[in-house]
């Protein structure tokens, strides 16, 4: 079963393959730092799973596998990461993903969860996959994003641009590099079609956000 981790975090993304590797039927092909690279790998090694991180530069983890649910159906994503806000967990889920775990995981629950998902499977973990049915037990309407478009993240970050927080500041608050905002940043500036920093903060600012 070949698997390829993605994440920005090069000590994570590392030691989270070496757990993978002293698993006999798990064969790590390769690593990413971005979503972007995430999508060339799959190309290049076709993994039966992605076990892939939300945050990350260039293209975010949410975005990378709806591309991949798209273009390559037959790979399992198995979605990492440190939030457990019902949006991420929710959009992960509307993307493709096919696992969701925290990365405070034990170790024997990140295996069953690859080979879950390597199998054809479906696991959210068991905290998780209790609120994904007490949502679904007892759904309440979503508030319609004024940008769509916008990932999670991006649509966090746009409202502390328009907040008034700096580049600085943001990754304080969200404890990201601050190349990792500015690459945020320049993402949601592309998909306003916003020709700088402060037409967005205007848009955001009519839209609601920032207060």
């Amino acid at each position: 079963m070949g698997v390829l981790v993605v994440d920005d975090h090069p000590v994570f993304r590392e030691g989270f393959a070496a757990l993978l590797r002293s698993i006999d039927e798990v064969e790590v092909l390769g690593t990413a730092s971005t979503g972007q690279e995430a999508l060339r790998k799959v190309a290049e090694l076709r993994p039966a799973v992605v076990v892939m991180d939300v945050a990350m530069p260039e293209l975010d983890g949410i975005e990378a596998t709806r591309r991949l649910a798209t273009s390559h159906p037959e790979v399992g994503v198995v979605v990492l990461t440190m939030s457990e806000e019902d949006s991420t967990i929710f959009d992960a889920v509307r993307a493709g993903a096919r696992g969701y775990l925290l990365k405070g995981a034990e170790p024997d629950e990140v295996v069953r969860a690859v080979t879950t998902v390597a199998a054809g499977g479906v696991v959210f973990g068991a905290v998780l996959a209790g609120r994904i049915a007490e949502f679904f037990a007892h759904p309440r309407a979503e508030a319609a994003s004024p940008f769509p478009q916008l990932s999670p993240r991006e649509h966090e970050i746009l409202d502390l641009v328009a907040g008034g927080l700096s580049n600085g500041q943001i990754a304080a608050r969200l404890f990201l590099s601050q190349k990792t905002v500015r690459n945020h940043v320049s993402a949601v500036l592309t998909k306003l079609q916003a020709a700088d920093r402060a037409e967005a903060i205007i848009r955001a600012r009519d839209a609601g956000l920032g207060r």
